[in-house]
């Protein structure tokens, strides 16, 4: 393998710019021109010689050429938020020279449950097999903010042994040396099948998943308490799959183990959940009810990389916000962050002195297309810019920045052409050809959906070929976030054009 190296920002026509020229090719000869990001790894195929304007390399999947001039060698942190529509996938990329360490959060609903049928696992697939080059997903951590399956369904969708899920990877293999969790677990006992255990003193959830042993003995009916449900099969499949060590996360754990201030600049502190003690036990304070509960026990990290804060918090509501300020009111400053993701996709269930407190310069929301969530609240994200970090230069705006993974999606749309199918004819398979017409008598109707009414009939909703649009693709909403702990880029990809839509700030910290 040659060199790796990293786009870095170069003097270019426009002044500083943060995105490079890169001439991609094909067999054919020369590809499409597209630009790389700041922290892009290009990885040389060749040596570079005195006074040369252009090397061979290989960067985001593509082989072309590159002028050296736009090249360093310092990695930077970088931060995907992926677009997994309704629901969370982060996937850090620690700012190492060697063996670069990667941590994946959350990682959306099954792909079965998605509009798209995609989620984290296809992103994090890509860049291992793509980008890099590779065979093998190699996580160093995989981190379930906590256990509501629009989170954990794409890491489920990485270890879950069951041979479909993995024809549905490029790489052949999956790693994961560390997993993570918040504890608070759905358990199966006799007066509810779907519990998250006692609440002692109606105060305090005790029934913890704890390390290997626990989620083994809580998944194989050999522990005194069973899981249920999909969160079950998906701890099951943590436990068969890999060989990870699983650990429950707090604010007792510090730091991310490999991540505190002894390993070096880039550290990875553990906020929430907030552990109290009841009877010499741990203990997760309750909030009242289910949903309130695994989602107010969200895992907190917040990024610290020179004067750099992400923060990361899961799917907090204004219960446990306003109760996490209180334990932390001798830190006042413990939730304020450059970078935020947005509460629980854009859910208006915040507190507005929360959203003071982290007082981000750029808030990245995940949400996606379901309308029964209605996924930013539109208060949310006037908000978000209210008690943003206020940054002016030249008579412009240059934070607070509010992103949405929904808003930045798109699809391509075409009008179909022809539908073909296949019948058995005398049997023997026959290919059916059904073209579009502009005579309403003979354009061929697609049948989108069927409805059963309350007698026992159907009304079909079907629309004329002629007059009907097919999604060719999707562009999905990535949101990425690159820093070299001095300067932050929010960058998304305008594919159109294959550039780069960016916005650059100061760190604060």
């Amino acid at each position: 393998m040659m060199d790796l190296m990293y786009v870095k920002p170069w003097s270019g026509r426009k002044g500083l710019e943060y995105t490079a020229p890169f001439q991609t090719m094909t067999k054919e000869g020369e590809g499409p021109k597209i630009e790389l990001l700041w922290g892009d790894t290009v990885q040389l195929l060749e040596k570079i010689k005195d006074g040369s304007t252009s090397v061979k390399a290989r960067a985001r999947g593509w082989e072309g050429m590159i002028d050296p001039a736009v090249l360093g060698d310092t990695p930077l942190l970088e931060v995907y938020f992926i677009d997994v529509g309704q629901g969370d996938g982060v996937l850090i990329v620690a700012p190492e020279m060697e063996q670069r360490r990667h941590i994946l959060i959350d990682g959306g609903n099954l792909r079965s449950k998605q509009q798209t049928l995609r989620n984290a696992a296809d992103f994090v697939d890509w860049k291992f097999c793509r980008e890099y080059g590779g065979t093998e997903i190699r996580l160093d951590a995989m981190i379930a903010s906590h256990c509501d399956i629009d989170h954990y369904g794409g890491l489920w969708d990485l270890v879950n042994p069951d041979p479909k899920c993995r024809k549905e990877l490029n790489c052949e293999s999956v790693s994961v040396s560390s997993f993570y969790h918040a504890g608070v677990s759905h358990w199966a006992n006799a007066q509810d099948k779907d519990s998250l255990g006692e609440i002692a003193d109606k105060r305090y959830l005790t029934w913890l998943l704890g390390d290997r042993s626990s989620a083994k003995k809580a998944t194989d009916g050999s522990g005194s308490r069973s899981l249920y449900g999909s969160w079950a099969e998906f701890i099951a499949g943590v436990v068969s799959s890999t060989k990870a060590n699983i650990q429950r996360l707090s604010h007792v754990t510090g730091y991310l183990p490999g991540y505190d201030p002894a390993g070096g600049p880039f550290r990875i502190r553990v906020l929430a959940p907030y552990e109290e003690s009841y009877q010499g036990k741990p203990a997760i304070k309750s909030y009242g009810t289910r949903s309130f509960d695994t989602n107010g026990n969200s895992i907190v990290l917040r990024l610290d990389y020179g004067s750099a804060r992400i923060l990361l918090n899961g799917d907090l509501n204004s219960l446990c916000q306003r109760y996490l300020m209180e334990q932390y009111a001798a830190e006042p400053d413990a939730f304020a962050c450059d970078v935020v993701k947005g509460c629980h996709h854009g859910s208006d269930d915040v507190s507005y002195a929360f959203m003071q407190a982290m007082n981000a310069a750029a808030t990245v929301i995940s949400s996606g297309d379901s309308e029964s969530y209605g996924h930013p609240r539109p208060n949310i994200v006037a908000a978000s810019a209210l008690t943003g970090y206020v940054q002016l230069g030249n008579d412009e705006l240059i934070t607070p920045l509010v992103y949405s993974t929904e808003i930045e999606r798109s699809y391509k749309l075409k009008a179909p052409l022809e539908a073909i199918g296949t019948v058995k004819i005398g049997g023997q398979p026959q290919a059916v050809v059904l073209k579009k017409t502009s005579n309403a008598n003979t354009d061929p109707q697609l049948l989108l959906e069927k409805e059963k009414l309350a007698d026992g009939s159907y009304k079909q909703y079907s629309r004329r070929m002629s007059e009907a649009h097919v999604v060719r693709g999707v562009v999905y909403g990535l949101v990425n976030v690159r820093t070299d702990g001095e300067t932050i880029l929010c960058g998304t990809m305008n594919e159109a054009k294959a550039a780069w839509n960016y916005k650059v700030f100061s760190a604060r910290f």
